[in-house]
């Protein structure tokens, strides 16, 4: 458990997920979800079940590339950062990096901070050795701090998301640690 503080001076609480947060984090899934359209989901479509979920965070707890970060403020989750990772020998090195931030703590820092442990977490791991991430192509306030803390773009997908009829690229980039 790590404390962090904000821009704005306030302290959060980031540690590793346990099983006992499930429901809070499908609530706070289903809840952001809806906030924008810079997710891979949007309002109630994290469909898990909470014994379900509670299976996966235990699992990921197992693997020692793999995290669930929490970001707690007051009792409440306001920020959840992953890093998912295959058991494969071959691309075992590669984890993926998601981040999501409660719409009213955007702009405090948050979501550099909780890069920031994430990079931390997978440089110590001694498994991690790139760290890959997918945005939106006009994602451009998340693709300036990506770019900030050392991430480099590795290719277009192109009409990768399609929200309200409307069609957007995604943008693949990477860190090497």
């Amino acid at each position: 458990m790590t404390i962090i503080r904000l821009k704005n001076q306030m302290k959060v609480t980031v540690q590793e997920a346990t099983k006992e947060y499930a429901k809070q984090i499908i609530d706070f899934y289903n809840v952001v979800g809806g906030e924008t359209d810079f997710l891979s989901f949007g309002k109630d479509e994290f469909k898990r079940t909470i014994e379900d979920y509670k299976d996966f965070i235990e699992s990921t707890r197992l693997e020692q590339n793999s995290i669930i970060l929490l970001a707690i403020h007051n009792d409440e989750i306001i920020s959840i950062a992953t890093i998912s990772s295959s058991q494969k020998v071959r691309v075992k090195h590669v984890g993926t990096l998601g981040i999501v931030i409660s719409e009213k703590f955007i702009g405090v820092g948050l979501g550099k901070e909780m890069m920031l442990q994430l990079i931390q977490w997978a440089s110590s791991n001694s498994i991690t050795k790139k760290i890959s991430l997918v945005t939106r192509e006009d994602n451009t306030v998340a693709i300036k701090l990506y770019e900030k803390l050392g991430f480099k773009e590795e290719g277009l997908l192109i009409k990768d998301n399609c929200i309200n009829n409307v069609y957007y690229n995604s943008l693949i980039m990477a860190l090497f640690i």
